[in-house]
């Protein structure tokens, strides 16, 4: 038996969690991906295939402040996506933390996507 790699560990255990869930219009998906250099964050709605709303550390306001993939980044994201939902009048989502563990940079961005008033 082979030894998976740490990327594909990771997308089969994001393929065994998307099997549970999904996002709808009434209830979409906060879906997460980090990778060495950058935190994403994205509102989906699945029903429809399409991305309601996002937050990065690629955007320009993100990138003058000088963000990077570590756990003060991920608290600024968490809460600039939960602003951008409860504006777009969304309050509740599923949480999709994309095959990753949920620890460090994935915990921090939802709990404070939580503070800032979403519901998962």
């Amino acid at each position: 038996m082979s030894k998976l790699s740490k990327k594909k560990a990771r997308i089969r255990r994001h393929n065994r969690l998307r099997q549970k869930v999904a996002g709808t219009v009434a209830v979409p998906r906060l879906s997460v991906c980090r990778t060495g250099a950058h935190i994403y964050a994205q509102i989906i709605d699945d029903d429809a295939q399409n991305t309601l709303m996002a937050a990065s550390t690629v955007e320009k306001a993100m990138r003058e402040q000088k963000l990077s993939s570590n756990v003060k980044s991920a608290v600024i994201i968490g809460r600039t996506i939960a602003e951008r939902a409860l504006a777009g009048q969304i309050k509740k989502v599923v949480f999709d933390r994309g095959g990753f563990t949920y620890h460090g940079c994935v915990k921090a961005l939802a709990d404070a996507a939580r503070e800032a008033g979403l519901e998962f």
